[in-house]
């Protein structure tokens, strides 16, 4: 007997002890702040959002989270840094929609399921096509004539090649019947700016259009959500239209593979609690953006149905790799 508890007291001193650095990393973490890569131009909704997020996270958190904005590559230079960042959970980054489809498109270096670590899904797009507010294009029926018997003269911007802004609106055209002209940009600052400059005859974009079509200087022709907004109740969604034509973009945070799950569930917490930050609300609110919460499982799994998804609208639209 007395063997028998010497026995048990060893297994569990060594059972403690090997989970003892884990918890010590737990408890100590984080030490010092936390980069959480925007990769989208400074300036626009997404950058807008992130920083919230980061702000009222920091503040459960303890630690500074500090926001580096990496624009360009429809979106995937954050994933792409995660391929080389320890998972320590001092690198973050919000990965687009984008990460799911452009893998179907072309070569790249990460695969979406293997590579990243989904920590908590937060909100969502609002998505739509503006014009100037003096251009004769007035409504989508506008838009589907004057590009039936103008073939590719209409020029549109978005966030970058094959973006949920670019595809909705190659989807749409398909569905329509026409062929327009799609001019990428590195983030919505950037579309913006080429839009209002008189560069591109339309932008298809998050919400960072809003105050331009508050203030008379854009016109919104259609939003892609699978319902109309609250802030433009009257501007139809392109599904009813008869487009058949729904992006809904979920996005949170996100972090490279093999992190700790210690430190996954304490950064999914902190960006948990950011969704009952009134501060963080009011920044969802101006960019009409939702609460779309998911945590790490379901995060997870959303990854991996949305890649299969994704690959199926792909290749209806004629744009799967062909290399």
């Amino acid at each position: 007997m007395t063997q028998r508890r010497a026995f048990l007291s060893a297994t569990t001193a060594l059972a403690t002890s090997l989970a003892l650095p884990s918890l010590v990393r737990a408890q100590a973490w984080p030490a010092r702040p936390i980069k959480f890569i925007c990769p989208w131009a400074a300036g626009g909704s997404t950058d807008a959002v992130i920083r919230a997020l980061a702000e009222s996270a920091g503040k459960s958190l303890g630690q500074t989270i500090v926001v580096e904005n990496k624009g360009g590559a429809g979106g995937m230079l954050g994933a792409i840094e995660m391929l080389s960042a320890k998972p320590d959970g001092y690198t973050l980054t919000q990965i687009p929609h984008g990460v799911f489809r452009i893998p179907h498109m072309q070569k790249v270096a990460y695969d979406p399921l293997k590579d990243f670590t989904w920590i908590a899904c937060l909100t969502g797009y609002t998505f739509g096509l503006v014009v100037p507010a003096d251009s004769p294009i007035k409504s989508i029926k506008d838009l589907v004539a004057y590009a039936k018997a103008n073939p590719e003269k209409f020029t549109y911007g978005s966030t970058g090649t094959g973006t949920s802004p670019h595809l909705a609106v190659e989807e749409f055209a398909q569905r329509a019947g026409i062929k327009l002209t799609h001019v990428p940009f590195k983030g919505n600052a950037d579309n913006m700016q080429a839009i209002l400059g008189g560069h591109v005859m339309g932008a298809s974009d998050a919400t960072g259009w809003g105050p331009h079509v508050e203030s008379g200087k854009l016109r919104l022709l259609a939003t892609y959500g699978s319902n109309r907004t609250k802030r433009w109740p009257t501007v139809p969604t392109l599904n009813e239209l008869g487009y058949k034509t729904v992006s809904d973009s979920p996005f949170g945070v996100c972090g490279p593979k093999g992190m700790d799950p210690a430190i996954v569930a304490t950064l999914h917490e902190a960006f948990r609690r950011t969704l009952n930050d009134p501060a963080v609300l009011a920044v969802f609110d101006k960019y009409d953006q939702s609460v779309m919460y998911m945590n790490t499982s379901q995060y997870t799994r959303f990854a991996r149905d949305t890649f299969a998804a994704e690959k199926e609208t792909i290749e209806r639209l004629g744009l799967t790799n062909k290399g």
